[in-house]
């Protein structure tokens, strides 16, 4: 596996009870096996040919990083209409920032029980 994927695995397994397997052919993280938050396309998918990643985002923050940022930030295919983020990571990405957004991600679909283990560790 790439760098890129190393590190975001690095990022979403490093959160309580959060589990990765392949989805379309690419990987995929999931709150204990079954909700999903975070989709990376290391190689692109359909007609964004670059590295970039899906994330579950929180009510609002979708439309604000896409009119703060329209050159990192996307409305993807097939999630966006519930609010999901596309964030483009061929662009020399800031993984501070990469992970703030898969922590986000991770709170918008946790139960409550794994906020408070999120927030205690």
């Amino acid at each position: 596996m790439d760098s890129t994927t190393e590190r975001l695995r690095a990022i979403c397994l490093r959160l309580p009870e959060a589990t990765e397997r392949l989805s379309h052919g690419s990987p995929a993280f999931f709150v204990r096996g079954r909700r999903q938050f975070v989709m990376l396309w290391p190689d692109g998918h359909h007609d964004d040919d670059f590295p970039h990643l899906w994330c579950a985002a929180p009510p609002g923050a979708q439309g604000e990083l896409i009119a703060a940022d329209p050159a990192r930030f996307f409305r993807p295919p097939y999630v966006g209409h519930r609010g999901w983020l596309g964030v483009r990571l061929d662009r020399d990405p800031d993984w501070s920032e990469i992970a703030e957004l898969c922590i986000d991600a991770f709170r918008t679909v946790a139960p409550k029980a794994l906020l408070t283990r999120l927030d205690q560790a």
